[in-house]
């Protein structure tokens, strides 16, 4: 067991950003693919209220080519660059107000805690950490600091997750007892995962801290619980060299990578950057090809059934919450379409609702007219003795369903709008999504369940999650 320092007493719920100064400084460290959700609504939203003070990464490259980008595309001034061995300096030289974290997952634990030290806020993508030690650091280090730590769980933010979360809080189906969860990942999304630094654990936790840390968070906040126990099972069942070939697909295994192979039409899963699953073409060869490959020697586009992947791909986790609330949770990574289901059974009646993002290839009969379009969802009641109904879900545009539009809302506005569902989450909810995900990873290990307050031990008073920071 892993005993963090106490926190210092105080409300529940997420600490607020710092707002001191006008505009708020942001510096930013990790600048790959996810870092234009952040970076970019400064200049384009909220020019008045946030600046951009420094740009960090393992590639000098990459965070030249974003410098090149805000100047070019924004009309933004000349931004400071510098190394990730250069972390600390860019905070002096910079003083930031809050630091953005998009770096692989594995180095979330080192700028959060070097930024907290220095006096900054620290805004994290998801997950918060990869292991239960570096959970507990962080968790020591927030305890021993005024400043902010925010998890990004742009989930939460989702027009249907969270009319979800109001349904349930409002006790339509009385106190919620039972939860089962099925997430499907496509062989294009689902498949990307196995490309890159994701497939190895180190680097990721596996898609267990990875990717449901999106799940488990929203399970958690749904039912307002913290989990107490759990038990999985796990395995590499698709992805893999060995897989390939056992089932007839060896000629996919004869290449390291896609990128120069030439022709790959062949192949469904090559990442040739050139097939219009690639959403920027000119931006993902920018800072990932070339020069900025050449000076870290990240691959971006390694074949999916190559030797060396070890994390899983088709997992079932159960989970038992302090008050009791069970929950039943699955995760497959080569769907044919992706989405999910999620049930919760209660004491007066049962609430259904499901998300679909979208088929790997065009839809057509074969999946059905209701998969004509990604983004759909539905949401349905069934109370005890009653007609079941539906439930309307209000529509957002924008990135991942409207949620980024309102989580970058809550970090870069000068005034926020008040959040009556807290979907802001604090280092302690964010360790209890990926402390699951943990745990579960320790169960596939040993064979055995895993008691999270083995593992970081969080307010063991506490039975609801809004209890948490």
């Amino acid at each position: 067991m892993i005993i963090p320092q106490s926190h210092a007493p105080g409300p529940a719920g997420a600490k607020p950003l710092s707002r001191t100064s006008a505009p708020v400084r942001f510096a930013f460290v990790g600048t790959g693919g996810r870092v234009r959700t952040f970076l970019d609504p400064v200049p384009a939203r909220f020019p008045a209220e946030a600046a951009i003070v420094g740009l960090c990464d393992a590639s000098i490259v990459r965070a030249r080519f974003h410098q090149k980008r805000l100047r070019e595309r924004f009309g933004y001034g000349e931004v400071p660059v510098y190394q990730a061995a250069d972390f600390g300096r860019m905070l002096r030289e910079t003083r930031p107000d809050v630091v953005v974290v998009c770096t692989v997952d594995c180095e979330h634990d080192r700028y959060i805690i070097e930024a907290l030290r220095a006096g900054c806020d620290a805004v994290t993508e998801k997950p918060m950490t990869t292991t239960a030690a570096k959970c507990a650091a962080i968790l020591r280090a927030a305890g021993e600091s005024e400043r902010a730590v925010r998890v990004c769980f742009n989930y939460r933010w989702i027009p249907g997750a969270t009319k979800v979360r109001e349904i349930l809080r409002d006790g339509v189906i009385g106190k919620v007892r039972h939860v089962t969860l099925e997430y499907l990942l496509n062989t294009s999304h689902g498949a990307d995962y196995f490309r890159r630094w994701h497939s190895e654990k180190h680097n990721s936790g596996g898609l267990l801290v990875h990717k449901s840390t999106h799940h488990f968070d929203l399970v958690n906040w749904w039912i307002d619980a913290i989990p107490s126990e759990v038990f999985a099972h796990g395995a590499l069942q698709f992805y893999g060299r060995e897989n390939a070939i056992r089932r007839g697909d060896e000629a996919f295994t004869r290449y390291p990578r896609y990128y120069g192979q030439g022709p790959m039409s062949a192949d469904p899963f090559a990442y040739d950057y050139s097939r219009s699953m690639i959403q920027d073409i000119p931006y993902e060869k920018a800072i990932y090809l070339g020069e900025a490959e050449k000076e870290t020697g990240y691959v971006r586009d390694r074949n999916v059934f190559r030797n060396g992947i070890d994390i899983e791909d088709t997992m079932n986790v159960l989970v038992r919450y302090r008050d009791g609330t069970l929950l039943n949770y699955s995760l497959n990574a080569f769907s044919p379409y992706e989405g999910f289901r999620v049930a919760f059974n209660g004491d007066r009646g049962r609430v259904e609702y499901r998300e679909f993002h979208g088929a790997h290839l065009a839809p057509d009969a074969g999946i059905g007219q209701e998969h004509a379009h990604a983004g759909r969802s539905e949401l349905r009641v069934f109370p005890h003795f009653k007609p079941s109904y539906s439930v309307e879900v209000p529509v957002i545009h924008g990135a991942h369903g409207g949620s980024d539009d309102l989580l970058q809302e809550q970090i870069f506005s000068s005034t926020p709008p008040v959040d009556p569902f807290q979907r802001a989450a604090g280092p302690e909810q964010g360790a209890a999504s990926i402390l699951i995900g943990i745990a579960a990873n320790e169960s596939i290990a040993t064979g055995k369940p895993v008691s999270v307050s083995s593992l970081v031990p969080l307010r063991p008073d506490a039975i609801r999650l809004g209890e948490l920071r």
